[in-house]
């Protein structure tokens, strides 16, 4: 398992933590389904921890991805290997073979999507090594909108990016924050909240909980009381 190190967050995952040896699928919205800026930025951080075990194997779907802006989110450059490849179908094959490769313990792949068929096929190479594979769904540019089809993903969020605060007496701007939302868990619950990168700590949480979604919203108001 891999906790976030929080009772809100481990609370809703079976087993109190990301399932290793399985594939989870992480979406943004909007501009966020091309370009998945922060959600990559996201996925990164949370794979900080598993770099430490082993190579990370990075299937990007367009060649922008920034060496220094991973190792800003803790993850050393040096531990991933990107590969660009041709096309969606190369780019699940691609992932495939990493996921079960040895010495590789973590395989994020950029794919529009993933059927039930290809999502079995990467579950299955994630048990043969215990390889753990974090899918983003990033759409090619001006692409049109694929029907869903269903998901065999241990886990499935979506990220978006939130406001970040200074600590106090602190110039600048804050760590990086997240709006992050387990929309499913298999033996699981959903739930929501905003995440910060946990900068000081360079373990095995990458994130700390700030707030919960659910208490961004207005107050209901109290009930007036009749005078006298």
């Amino acid at each position: 398992m891999l906790p976030f190190g929080d009772p809100q967050v481990d609370g809703c995952l079976p087993g109190g933590g990301l399932g290793l040896g399985r594939w989870h699928e992480f979406t943004g919205e909007g501009l966020e389904v091309e370009n998945a800026a922060s959600t990559a930025a996201f996925v990164a951080a949370l794979a900080r921890p598993l770099a430490a075990k082993g190579q990370v194997v990075w299937v990007v779907r367009r060649d922008d991805l920034f060496a220094p802006g991973l190792e800003g989110l803790g993850l050393p450059a040096e531990r991933v290997i990107g590969v660009c490849p041709r096309d969606e179908a190369e780019a699940l094959m691609v992932l495939e073979d990493a996921l079960g490769t040895v010495g590789v313990a973590a395989a994020v792949g950029e794919v529009e999507a993933v059927d039930l068929t290809a999502g079995r096929r990467l579950q299955l190479a994630c048990e043969r090594q215990g390889t753990t594979g974090l899918i983003i769904r990033r759409r090619p540019f001006g692409g049109a909108v694929r029907r869903e089809t269903g998901s065999a993903a241990a886990s499935r969020w979506k990220v978006s990016a939130a406001p970040s605060e200074p600590a106090p007496g602190e110039p600048g701007l804050g760590a990086p924050r997240w709006r992050v939302e387990l929309e499913r868990a298999r033996g699981g619950r959903t739930g929501g909240w905003t995440m910060e990168l946990n900068e000081a700590s360079h373990g095995a949480y990458p994130f700390r909980v700030v707030s919960d979604l659910a208490d961004l919203g207005l107050a209901p108001e109290a009930p007036l009381r009749r005078a006298g």
